[in-house]
């Protein structure tokens, strides 16, 4: 494809949380500087039945997975369909599509998401790009994040930006090169934990707000996280199985404790990964950006020296689709979309498979 003046991608994610799958219709227009317009986006609920799939994905047989893997771009194809019906909309570039992940091991050379983009296109007709991750895992990278080359090109007026969702992650400016890393679990622990309540997920904080910090508790979670402060890597969802959630399942501390626990230890985590300096403007965004008493906790644990910036709803939400879509823009244009000194590959690159 030639290089355009303005695209009109739909960018797709599913996160570790499991709280929906977010579609967003983004146009974007080249320049000096890359500008973007969030024309039309939602977020749809999964079924118990895709919930169940998505969590228990990781388990089955590998003629289970590839049964599943096309099935849920099937699934992705028709919910792009309806979306672009819906919207009314006559024309888009392409479809990004992050897929969902069901296994992350760049140790052992491999990365998966769910959601076969040759799957997608089939039901769509329209150019899919998709698998962004593999390719810099096979450069020796880890696969993640992807998202701080939209933090660099299209929100540079922040220091760093704060994403809040099931792993929270930051990414910022440091001596002329991106830097990015995960911290720690944020909505995966806060969800995990609310359905012993039979909530899907602690609305304002309002559960967590009625506990107290629980000592043991904070100081394991913190120790858990020692080796991934040390070796700024990415996490998924084996170690928070392995390694954080046992800690969280201790009934004989109260729900609300463990709760209010979980936000002291991201907010801990949160400053520990910003600069000691002051003066720092931090855009959170994310679904745990909607957590007001963690963004209460988090701003009580910055202090002065940083100033937390909530954006536009629609940001909030639904800036890793957004993000994704952009690296669907730079795929076709065949750009970077992938750095190097985010993932530690061995080279930036390129990266998505393009199918249509």
């Amino acid at each position: 494809m030639e290089k355009q003046h303005k695209y009109r991608i739909l960018g797709l994610m599913s996160g570790t949380s499991l709280d929906g799958l977010d579609l967003a219709l983004v146009e974007f227009t080249a320049g000096q500087q890359w500008k973007f317009k969030l024309c039309s986006c939602t977020t749809l609920a999964y079924s118990k039945q895709w919930e169940r799939n998505l969590t228990n994905a990781h388990k089955v047989s590998a003629a289970e997975l590839l049964t599943l893997h096309s099935e849920y771009g099937q699934y992705l194809g028709k919910q792009c369909i309806s979306f672009l019906r819906k919207n009314k909309v006559q024309r888009i570039d392409a479809i990004a599509s992050h897929g969902h992940t069901i296994l992350h091991q760049p140790v052992n050379g491999f990365t998966f998401q769910l959601g076969d983009g040759q799957a997608i296109y089939s039901i769509t007709a329209i150019p899919v790009i998709y698998d962004f991750r593999s390719l810099d895992v096979m450069l020796g990278g880890e696969g993640a994040p992807l998202v701080p080359i939209g933090d660099r090109l299209l929100f540079s007026s922040y220091d760093a930006c704060l994403n809040l969702g099931g792993i929270a992650n930051i990414s910022m400016e440091v001596d002329g090169e991106r830097r990015a890393f995960d911290l720690c679990y944020c909505n995966m622990a806060l969800n995990h934990l609310m359905k012993e309540s039979g909530s899907s997920f602690d609305r304002d904080g309002k559960f967590a707000s009625g506990g107290n910090i629980h000592d043991r508790l904070l100081k394991n979670i913190l120790k858990a996280y020692e080796p991934i402060r040390k070796n700024r890597k990415s996490i998924g969802r084996e170690f928070f199985e392995t390694a954080v959630q046992p800690l969280l399942d201790d009934q004989n501390i109260p729900l609300a404790n463990r709760l209010r626990t979980v936000c002291e230890s991201v907010a801990i985590e949160v400053a520990d990964g910003l600069p000691s300096k002051k003066g720092l403007k931090l855009l959170a965004t994310g679904g745990g950006a909607l957590n007001k008493f963690l963004i209460k906790v988090l701003r009580d644990k910055l202090g002065k020296r940083v100033e937390v910036v909530l954006p536009a709803p629609d940001i909030i939400n639904f800036k890793e689709a957004l993000i994704f879509a952009f690296l669907g823009v730079l795929r076709l244009r065949h750009e970077v979309n992938v750095l190097r000194s985010v993932t530690r590959a061995s080279r930036d690159s390129c990266s998505g498979v393009l199918i249509g």
